[in-house]
């Protein structure tokens, strides 16, 4: 499906007939999608207007996801329907980094570049889509803090790009390079333009969130006239000073991340950490190249619930991974339930090409991944319901994404907690009858009080706290 901006179009009739339309197709992670947020951006800066179809576009733009080789399918599927509907296709992100995967494929794109290649997808749209806009659409158009594909409620925050780690079973360090680190002022420049636009939440993202501003020595920049180092508890600090939520993905367990912990204590950020973990048994993480052992993020897991008992733990972890053993599955079952992992994804190991892991002996049969990983699920569950099961009773503060229909045709809100990511985790339903009038008034993006009346394994059920 093409996704377009969210920023109105005033263009008058005439001007809307000159401008060419891109269409625009954004695939994989949140840190693709604020690439795509970026061309977007530059798009409507220079006067290009951004549409919903192929059959309304002269040019249609695939951000492509190539981390698995399922990812990498739908990328090239997505790829040949552009071209099927509408035949003039150009290609980026991070399949693009091995161009010939693509052109052996699909041999009519018109161009195919790599990941956070904004300027060479520009130079691409300028040569097979030249366009001069009759006046500077920066002023006139674009909204401050740019194109936004995320409700206008919450919002990605990039803070560096690459990855520094050699894990087998990646090659992100040979699609998006080594880290390379955002200026601080910089990301809380972007970070403050969110905010006076309305966003609510920001959503920390990167390849490596807790190894921020390691590759420039915590260089000291300049934000509001006070020094402050390019780090992450320094960053932390700051955003927490915008009136927003903020919400950390894709923390490494460094030591130092026991740093921000007291910050989500105090209520600075969301008490809540996306770390991804992976797995449990030293002989699989060894087999990783991971270097954090369980029994070290264990202890760590402690002593940050003991400063912060409400933090919510996110993770993913790989089962089936070549060499694993029915030992090493229940090591990880055990570690779930030592752990008490709030949320947590599971996906049976897959080849990647390129990736080391590749030449590990020992593959683990597909069967007996699929039955690992259903094992696996399970055993979460049961764990993820005991824990949403003692927030029943509580009153807690919800942000209003939107609204939807209930059986008995009424509606209801819904909304995530302080512990809840967007598209990742659970959500919270509020059911609005017998509520005062206030409730009438709820819109997407507030944040609101509900008591919490429910709770399954991963969803949690509520009324508008009184009074409302």
């Amino acid at each position: 499906m093409i996704q377009s901006s969210s920023a109105r179009q005033t263009t008058g009739p005439s001007l809307a007939k000159l401008a060419p339309a891109v269409g625009f197709i954004s695939l994989g992670c949140p840190k693709a999608l604020v690439d795509s947020e970026r061309i977007l951006t530059q798009l409507q800066t220079e006067g290009y207007r951004i549409v919903p179809s192929y059959d309304g576009a002269d040019l249609v733009i695939v951000n492509t996801c190539g981390f698995i080789d399922e990812a990498k399918a739908e990328s090239l599927q997505t790829i040949g329907e552009a071209l099927d509907a509408n035949g003039r296709v150009l290609v980026t992100g991070c399949m693009g980094a091995n161009p010939t995967d693509i052109s052996d494929i699909h041999p009519k794109v018109l161009g195919v570049t790599g990941p956070q290649a904004y300027e060479q997808v520009m130079a691409q749209v300028h040569e097979h889509l030249p366009y001069e806009a009759p006046f500077d659409f920066r002023l006139d158009l674009l909204p401050p803090q740019g194109v936004k594909l995320t409700p206008r409620h919450y919002a990605y925050l990039k803070i560096s790009e690459g990855c520094n780690h050699k894990c087998s079973f990646c090659i992100i360090p040979s699609m998006r390079g080594k880290l390379v680190s955002r200026p601080i002022s910089h990301v809380l420049e972007e970070a403050q333009r969110l905010v006076s636009a309305g966003v609510k939440e920001l959503l920390v993202v990167s390849q490596d969130t807790s190894a921020y501003g390691l590759d420039t020595r915590y260089a000291l920049d300049m934000w509001r006239g006070q020094p402050l180092k390019t780090q992450f508890q320094s960053l932390c600090q700051a955003l927490g000073q915008l009136n927003a939520w903020v919400r950390l993905h894709y923390v490494y367990p460094y030591p130092h991340v026991s740093d921000v912990i007291p910050l989500m204590a105090d209520g600075i950020i969301l008490p809540y950490l996306d770390i991804p973990f992976q797995h449990a048994s030293h002989r699989v993480l060894k087999a990783m190249r991971r270097p954090a052992h369980a029994e070290n993020t264990l202890e760590s897991i402690t002593k940050w619930r003991q400063v912060c008992p409400e933090l919510t733990i996110r993770s993913t972890f790989i089962v089936g991974f070549p060499g694993e053993t029915e030992a090493d599955f229940q090591e990880l079952l055990n570690y779930l339930s030592a752990a008490q992992i709030d949320r947590a994804g599971c996906f049976e190991y897959s080849p990647v090409a390129g990736a080391a892991a590749n030449q590990l002996p020992d593959a683990v049969p597909a069967e007996v991944k699929a039955e690992r990983y259903h094992r696996f699920m399970e055993h979460q569950q049961r764990i993820s319901h005991a824990r949403l099961q003692r927030k029943v009773g509580q009153t807690l503060d919800i942000l209003l994404d939107e609204q939807t229909e209930a059986e008995d045709g009424g509606l209801l809100w819904v909304g995530r907690t302080k512990g809840d990511a967007p598209e990742i985790d659970g959500q919270c339903y509020v059911d609005p009858e017998g509520a005062s009038d206030k409730v009438s008034t709820w819109q997407a993006g507030d944040i609101v009080q509900v008591e919490i009346v429910e709770a399954d394994e991963y969803d949690l059920f509520s009324r508008p706290a009184s009074p409302c």
